[in-house]
């Protein structure tokens, strides 16, 4: 018959435990694209969409800029953790022709995001996305969606789903001319926090 371990008992609650947070994750996989060469993107749609003041916004009036363009939705919990690094990437870069640009997905609208914009302090433009923007990009499915589109219009890399900063970072800087323009393309599995959202 077994006896009772203070250490063998402590092992076992500290599995137990380990067990229990493991299924409070979720896996869910994320593609983080590295750069395309330039012969392999595509353009990126252009479309019209309104600003939170009212002001009329088009993709095509950031051509010569490196856009980070982000589908996201404030009930996005992946999208709360991306979004200060957004703001971090536009004080960083916009002085070296890179502009984020988010499309709130949100069905309240304006109401609902407004008071959140103020509270994360965003820094860069948003505008208000429809269904069939979401189309024009591949039927956005999943919120974060990200497209990084070069000087020239071209998509260059895609992520879906919450990818690290660094591949954002990584993928921004190589376009505004300080890495490789080209990388090979990766795919990697993140695991997600399942915190209710």
């Amino acid at each position: 018959m077994p006896t009772y371990s203070p250490k063998r008992y402590a092992f076992g609650l500290l599995l137990l435990v380990a067990v229990a947070a493991c299924s409070s994750h979720r896996e869910m996989a994320t593609e983080a694209a590295s750069v395309k060469p330039a012969n392999e993107r595509r353009p990126a749609p252009d479309f019209t969409l309104k600003d939170d003041n009212g002001a009329t916004v088009r993709l095509s009036d950031y051509r010569g800029k490196v856009v980070l363009l982000n589908f996201w939705a404030t009930w996005c919990g992946p999208c709360k953790i991306e979004i200060p690094w957004f703001v971090e990437f536009e004080s960083k870069y916009k002085d070296q022709g890179f502009a984020v640009l988010g499309v709130s997905m949100d069905e309240g609208g304006w109401d609902d995001v407004k008071p959140y914009l103020r509270r994360a302090k965003v820094n860069y433009r948003i505008v208000m996305g429809n269904d069939e923007v979401a189309e024009k990009y591949g039927s956005v499915e999943a919120l974060p969606t990200s497209f990084l589109i070069d000087r020239n219009g071209l998509i260059a890399s895609v992520h879906v789903g919450l990818v690290p900063k660094a591949d954002y970072q990584s993928s921004i800087e190589a376009l505004l001319g300080g890495g490789s323009e080209a990388g090979p393309p990766s795919r990697r599995k993140t695991v997600l926090a399942d915190a209710g959202q």
